[in-house]
């Protein structure tokens, strides 16, 4: 008899692991009212954006005395606010013992995801927003290695291509971050930032059919706007390549 029940559960349902793309929300804040704010400035233009994704909220860079107590973060009214954006908030990462108690109390899992990717090139004083939230996309690569973005790219938000190649389609905004372990392909102007190679790799290359970079990095090499883009480049087609330690721009005729 238990031979037979055994039977028709295996036959009804498996358990299997599986990769998902997930959307990481970075906060920064534990106003929600800041939050808030600053969610409906950076994702007016794309109000579709998600499309009912999951979502990770993770506390990793919250300020230190938010980290204190359970009851910095109402985390009902958190999942409420995200779900206005069209996402589906299912877990928290980083932060307290007694945030990860609010978050379960809240209907929120506790996961220990590794963020992506580090280490970073600091972006200049005049650009940091403190309070800002940071919204990161992180996709694992499908199998052909090569993940396609075909929406634009608001300030603030973050591709990153784990494991591949990334495409994107639509124009990546000034504060917008596009990056891949593999290479980077821009076909539209890219006005925020590109990193390839995000790993390591010196081979890697950037792409943009229109140059007009705030930063380009590869394997931890970058150059950003502050030096002036060479008139060949400026606002034309372009690949991006590493010469020993050194970026290098040419012209794509």
């Amino acid at each position: 008899m238990a031979d037979a029940s055994a039977a028709r559960t295996r036959a009804v349902f498996e358990f299997k692991s599986a990769t998902l793309p997930l959307i990481a929300v970075i906060l920064k804040t534990a106003d929600l009212g800041v939050l808030a704010e600053a969610l409906d400035a950076q994702l007016a233009d794309s109000p579709d954006f998600f499309e009912q994704e999951p979502v990770v909220i993770d506390l990793s860079q919250l300020p230190d005395e938010a980290s204190d107590a359970g009851d910095a973060l109402d985390f009902a009214a958190l999942r409420s606010l995200l779900a206005r954006h069209q996402t589906q908030p299912v877990a928290v990462r980083g932060g307290s013992d007694a945030q990860h108690a609010a978050a379960r109390a809240a209907g929120l899992s506790i996961t220990a995801m590794p963020v992506a990717p580090a280490p970073r090139p600091a972006a200049p004083p005049a650009e940091a927003v403190a309070e800002a939230p940071q919204i990161v996309r992180e996709v694992p690569v499908p199998a052909n290695g090569t993940l396609v973005i075909d929406k634009p790219l608001r300030s603030g938000q973050q591709v990153y291509a784990r494991g591949g190649d990334v495409i994107v389609t639509a124009l990546v905004s000034f504060g917008a971050e596009v990056i891949a372990d593999g290479n980077v392909h821009v076909y539209a102007p890219l006005r925020g930032k590109a990193i390839a190679g995000a790993r390591g790799d010196t081979t890697a290359r950037i792409f943009t059919t229109c140059m007009e970079a705030q930063l380009v990095a590869i394997a931890g090499i970058y150059r950003t706007a502050e030096v002036a883009l060479p008139a060949e480049v400026a606002g034309k087609a372009t690949r991006i390549s590493l010469d020993g330690k050194k970026i290098v721009m040419d012209p794509i005729l």
